[in-house]
């Protein structure tokens, strides 16, 4: 007689660490954390991270699972710090039908009729900037891109100007800090001091809703645009969640967005025969007026490079899912339980997708190589799926316009001997912060 037994699959290699903090320290601390142990370990492999056991998987299979099994196997999630300090009310945290008709709600924002009325008021920004740095003649960057980035943030999502509130870029920079931490709440912890400058910006945001909701109506910025939205049933955003979701958008469209203009700002300087060739389609397309987004479609050089430059660095590495369903994978048990974390830059240097993929190589992205359309789920720099980044069209018309007016009017080199190693949390930065001589060209 033949007895059948349904052997489990064994749990992926890998380690869990210390009790309670597992290996978090080492991958909040690491730039190669992942690295090292898929060179040990393979694509797939355990550890415990933020207070969970963790499988981390790599590459686009692996992505393609991840992210069309939402709802079934997996729901979205993030470390306990980052779903505090975002609040119960943000789109990012809300999962199942109530994510989706947020989301279509949320989306009314940055349809195209909305983008193209960002364009004017993002190009008197970033012509401010620019002749700000020409003036300072040497300057460190990275800190400069980010007041950039919350200026345009503010004007074009909530409406108002930071140089009149300069205690709000404050209070953000300090909640940024906490967003993914350890979740201790003492007050001299970054995840108490976090949760301290949340109360302040929801304070600040909930005055500046209330305003206007006293004013005319407007849709020239996303808050103007979100106050008017209604769902299907003809409801609104209520206070609470207006308050969450717009410290959302603030956040979305300000860390990731630094971090992805300032890798184009570092690699370009780092290969000045592609910014050449970027330089020369501007002079070639001489255009006059101010920018418009037809201009801008018709840069299709520079275009590549920006796709380039997502996917050398990408600004977002990965992302967190709860296994609401125990299943398999590739033979391994991903545990009910337990976390996953996909990762996209381990999935934008697999040299089976991209060729030599430690290269800096725009022409990748040429109409005769496409190398991101070989394999679905290979090319992810915002995410993927049913939660792919609702803001991609915002960031790329941003980054998109702000390499364009640099690269017509002005020319910036590295200033030797400083450490361009990149800190990967929140977001990719050099580690001495982007240090430049810039002038006008």
């Amino acid at each position: 007689m033949n007895i059948k037994y349904n052997k489990q699959p064994p749990l992926p290699p890998g380690k869990l660490g210390l009790p309670m903090i597992g290996e978090t320290i080492s991958f909040l601390r690491d730039a190669n954390f992942t690295k090292k142990r898929q060179q040990q370990y393979g694509s797939i492999f355990k550890t415990h991270l933020f207070g969970r056991p963790t499988v981390l998987m790599i590459g686009f299979e692996a992505n393609r699972f991840l992210l069309t099994n939402e709802n079934q196997y997996f729901s979205a999630t993030w470390p306990a710090s980052t779903k505090a300090l975002l609040g119960p009310a943000s789109l990012a945290v809300q999962t199942g039908g109530i994510h989706q008709k947020r989301r279509k709600l949320l989306s009314q924002a940055f349809q195209p009729r909305a983008l193209t009325g960002y364009v004017t008021k993002m190009a008197e920004i970033t012509q401010t900037y620019l002749h700000k740095w020409e003036s300072l003649g040497t300057l460190t960057w990275y800190p400069e891109l980010r007041q950039y980035t919350f200026d345009v943030a503010c004007k074009l999502l909530i409406g108002t100007d930071t140089t009149s509130d300069r205690q709000l870029a404050e209070l953000f920079e300090e909640w940024c800090e906490g967003l993914f931490t350890i979740p201790i709440s003492l007050p001299w912890t970054k995840f108490g001091r976090g949760l301290s400058c949340r109360q302040q910006l929801l304070a600040k945001i909930e005055k500046l809703v209330l305003q206007r909701q006293q004013q005319p109506s407007s849709s020239e910025d996303a808050l103007g645009i979100l106050l008017q939205a209604k769902d299907e049933e003809g409801n609104s955003l209520s206070l609470p969640e207006l308050k969450d979701q717009v410290l959302l958008l603030l956040f979305a469209g300000h860390e990731t967005l630094t971090s992805a203009i300032a890798s184009f700002c570092l690699l370009l300087a780092q290969h000045p025969e592609i910014l050449a060739t970027a330089r020369v389609e501007q002079q070639q397309l001489n255009i006059t007026e101010p920018l418009s987004i037809e201009h801008l479609n018709q840069m299709t050089y520079l275009d590549q490079v920006l796709k380039e430059v997502l996917r050398v660095i990408p600004p977002v590495g990965g992302g967190f899912r709860d296994v609401i369903k125990s299943c398999e994978f590739n033979g391994y048990l991903i545990p009910e339980g337990w976390s996953v974390l996909y990762q996209i830059g381990g999935t934008h240097q697999d040299s089976n997708i991209y060729t030599d993929p430690q290269s800096f190589d725009p022409q990748r992205f040429s109409p005769e190589r496409i190398e991101n359309k070989t394999k679905p789920f290979s090319y992810l720099p915002f995410g993927g799926g049913v939660r792919e980044c609702l803001g991609r069209e915002f960031a790329k018309l941003e980054m998109k316009l702000f390499a364009a007016l640099l690269l017509r009017e002005y020319d910036w080199q590295l200033i030797p001997d400083q450490n361009l190693d990149l800190v990967m949390i929140p977001a990719p930065h050099p580690r001495d912060q982007l240090k430049v001589n810039f002038q006008h060209i």
